[in-house]
């Protein structure tokens, strides 16, 4: 063997050794991961994404994935002809809008999912919050201020939805059958009806639901950043309040991390927001001593 190959070998061995503690710490605990975004259109992506799943299963760890859809279900209304409006970052949902997104949701991602983690040697369960009564949801309530009279006013969200209630049986199920659960954000409301939920806000809650030891938000940035655009590694609730009241976190970032926050107060132990367009950022975060990401949990 050439001294070149002994150097390589021996980096393999020195990762292995520096993530020991971590595989022993978590052997049996549950992460619950938000896959989505740039990732979901990039190939590659998607396959570095299943391995890291896989190997978090072969290690002895329980992922549960929960997916989004957004850029997928926009492109299939584009394609009928169904033109959407936003408030929040939520879509307003008919009722044909939410079939598209239960058939883009529940279908063609959620199956495409599968596949990748088969391909890596997984064994998955793909379902929707509907299967197993998973997550109950409720109309999302929203309001709007008009900026001249400062007076509140209600807006119909249509058939956009936030979970009410978690029973994690099917995921306890397929966990100690030895699968993988893939999970799309679509729940049945005791109205009959089916919401779209934010996969963000799945994920939290059935994470909470779960003691998860981890729910990991996967994003199209670093995580959160300070001012100088430096990445913050650890906050608690209080941290994210004031970041909040001083402009430093905005945007599409405040969701994410009331997601994160509202999972460590229920129940989870941590929460991570990190960068899912770089390779195994997953694994970066947890299974190293430098991390990936920023952190969340309580002081």
């Amino acid at each position: 063997m050439s001294a070149s190959s002994d150097k390589v070998s021996l980096a393999k061995a020195e990762v292995l050794i520096e993530a020991l503690p971590y595989f022993q710490r978590y052997a049996g605990r549950t992460f619950v991961v938000k896959y989505g975004g740039h990732a979901m259109g990039d190939p590659e992506a998607a396959e570095d994404f299943a391995q890291d799943i896989v190997l978090l299963k072969a290690v002895g760890i329980n992922p549960v994935v929960v997916h989004g859809g957004g850029p997928q279900i926009g492109a299939m209304l584009k394609k009928l002809g169904v033109e959407s409006t936003f408030v929040d970052g939520l879509r307003v949902t008919d009722k044909a809008t939410a079939e598209v997104a239960e058939m883009v949701l529940s279908g063609a991602i959620n199956k495409e999912l599968v596949g990748w983690i088969a391909k890596a040697g997984g064994k998955a369960l793909g379902i929707s919050g509907k299967d197993g009564g998973l997550v109950t949801a409720v109309k999302a309530q929203r309001t709007v201020k008009d900026p001249d009279s400062n007076i509140e006013s209600a807006i119909d969200l249509g058939f956009v939805g936030e979970p009410a209630h978690v029973d994690t049986t099917i995921i306890d199920t397929a966990v100690n059958a030895g699968m993988i659960p893939i999970i799309a954000p679509i729940g049945a409301g005791d109205d009959g009806h089916t919401y779209n939920i934010n996969a963000d806000t799945m994920a939290g809650a059935i994470a909470a639901a779960l003691g998860a030891a981890r729910l990991f938000l996967l994003t199209d940035v670093a995580g959160v950043l300070d001012k100088q655009g430096e990445l913050m590694t650890d906050l608690t609730p209080a941290d994210i309040a004031g970041l909040k009241d001083d402009g430093t976190i905005s945007g599409g970032m405040i969701p994410k991390l009331e997601t994160c926050v509202s999972a460590v107060e229920s129940g989870c132990e941590a929460a991570v927001v990190l960068d899912g367009r770089v390779a195994h950022a997953m694994l970066l975060e947890f299974f190293t001593a430098r991390g990936a990401g920023t952190l969340i949990r309580k002081a």
